[in-house]
């Protein structure tokens, strides 16, 4: 009876702190706890008294906060280092949404059911029915990437003159202004056909000029660059990943500085930039080139401070002394992705997305954007290849005989199809779930990464045992191979906007244990603050 008296003031213990159950009665809970088994004889009475000793401490504050709180905060200070601009920015990034409820072990089950399954317009599935339907039809994905490594010219002219690089640019300045969820099935639907023109489609309308500017941009930055960028006249591109500086997007060397020079005849106010930008998707044919960089205004002529820090800015890859045209060959899978580089390059400071007040805001800026690309982008991709794989695998497998029989229904053979079915299920349950919390206007920071990391692991997954089920008809190219470049460029679904293992251990696990705990980051800004009374 021992034993199981003390399992059972474990699990009290447990059921106390799972509920959150305040200090006080927690306390009352044990004292009368300990008096019952006393009474029955299961334990001594006299247990209370050092019970009593200990708790009295952590009723009374002035007690607590001396003898407790005080020497745990000094120890917890020294122990925490001491937390960046940037780095605080990124943890405070986006919003914490249903993901917050599971990472404290209380996911409302019956909140996440009662999302409604989001839904398209009538202007949306008649561009999916029409213009993507068109598309599909027009990528011949062998072409592509065996022959041209490129789309083809009539396939650019027709993405620009239907818009696909307007789907998140709003109606006013002429773009679709689709949803969320309009935007990932479209994508899906595009990859199912070619991998290089989802991704094509897929990131002007993800982070990029087009979000940036909509979000910060000054009227006169909206007015003129939305509607070229609607009509196909500006292909836009993002530079932040740098040579050293992979998935440290707060450790890129590319400078820019504050200063006067000459600008079309006169002597304006601007920024002299140094940039080495590499793995840019569209560079090699942008023109207009997303850059973030860190400014610095040592003389002070913007008012502020020496170091503002990360800025971005908007530069026509016309200027003089710009560097694009170089491609990255990645994985043969050729879609537009290259280096681009400048050096000293004067441009105005009007350039400055947002003009110069948001110089130095360039990281919020990023963060607060990123996770709603990443939650629409990635996992659409992903989740349309994965559903092609299984259509077309499955129909291999009910067609192909091998030993007189379909080898469909061979256990060896249905067990990967069942992965794949199953992935592929999985996968548009996450990309409908995230990009219906977009729609509601959440930016889930925690919960894009986790989608991102999933999908693009899954997908990995399924074409892997897609690969084993299709045997020799995988490993082979040609214009009937469904399987290959699927199976090549993978890995660079895994690699983008954060490699998977840093997604996993840095973002999901980190971030996400921080963000959605319910104590840690008052904490952690409390050790920020030295502030022992919001610590204890």
């Amino acid at each position: 009876m021992m034993i199981l008296s003390i399992i059972a003031t474990v699990v009290l213990l447990g059921a106390l702190f799972y509920h959150r159950v305040s200090l006080f009665l927690s306390s009352l809970i044990l004292l009368a706890w300990t008096a019952a088994l006393g009474v029955a004889g299961l334990w001594s009475i006299w247990l209370l008294v050092p019970l009593a000793i200990i708790l009295v401490p952590f009723n009374l504050t002035p007690m607590r906060k001396s003898m407790i709180s005080a020497p745990v905060f000094r120890g917890f200070r020294k122990v925490m280092p001491p937390m960046s601009r940037t780095e605080k920015e990124a943890i405070d990034a986006g919003t914490t949404w249903w993901e917050g409820d599971l990472f404290q072990g209380k996911p409302d089950w019956k909140k996440l059911h009662n999302y409604p399954q989001p839904q398209l317009t009538a202007e949306e599935q008649a561009f999916l029915d029409g213009p993507v339907e068109e598309a599909c039809r027009m990528a011949n994905d062998f072409q592509i990437t065996h022959e041209l490594a490129d789309l083809p010219p009539e396939l650019w002219a027709y993405l620009k003159e239907h818009r696909f690089f307007a789907m998140i640019i709003k109606k006013e300045y002429g773009g679709l202004e689709f949803s969320a969820y309009a935007q990932s099935r479209v994508l899906q639907k595009l990859s199912g056909v070619s991998g290089i023109l989802a991704i094509t489609v897929g990131v002007p309308n993800s982070l990029g000029p087009g979000e940036l500017l909509q979000h910060y941009g000054t009227e006169e930055q909206k007015n003129h660059y939305l509607p070229r960028l609607a009509r196909g006249q500006e292909i836009p591109c993002f530079a932040l990943t740098s040579p050293e500086a992979g998935s440290d997007a707060g450790a890129i060397p590319d400078t820019g500085v504050v200063c006067m020079g000459e600008w079309q005849g006169q002597q304006v106010l601007g920024m002299r930039l140094t940039w080495n930008k590499r793995y840019i998707t569209l560079a090699p044919i942008a023109t207009v080139l997303g850059l973030a960089f860190k400014l610095s205004d040592p003389d002070r002529l913007l008012g502020g401070e020496e170091e503002l820090g990360i800025t971005c800015a908007l530069i026509p890859t016309s200027t003089p002394g710009v560097e694009i045209g170089r491609r990255h060959f990645p994985l043969n899978v050729p879609f537009q992705n290259g280096p681009t580089r400048g050096n000293d390059i004067f441009v105005p400071i009007d350039y400055i997305i947002g003009g110069p007040k948001m110089a130095g805001q360039g990281w919020r800026m990023l963060v607060e954007c990123l996770s709603v690309g990443r939650g629409i982008t990635l996992p659409s991709n992903s989740t349309g290849g994965v559903k092609s794989v299984a259509l077309a695998t499955g129909a291999y497998a009910h067609i192909r005989r091998q030993f007189k029989i379909s080898i469909g229904k061979m256990e060896g053979i249905e067990e990967p199809l069942a992965r794949i079915a199953g992935n592929a299920y999985v996968m548009d349950a996450a990309a409908s779930l995230i990009t219906y919390g977009i729609m509601l206007g959440e930016k889930p920071a925690v919960l894009s990464a986790i989608v991102k990391y999933h999908c693009t692991h899954r997908g990995q997954q399924s074409i892997i045992d897609a690969m084993d089920i299709t045997g020799g008809k995988g490993i082979m190219l040609g214009e009937s191979n469904f399987l290959a470049r699927a199976y090549q460029g993978a890995p660079i679904a895994i690699t983008v906007e954060g490699a998977n293992i840093l997604t996993r251990s840095m973002m999901i696990f980190g971030q996400g244990a921080i963000r959605c705990h319910p104590y840690v980051l008052e904490e952690m800004a409390a050790a920020q603050n030295n502030d022992v009374n919001a610590f204890d």
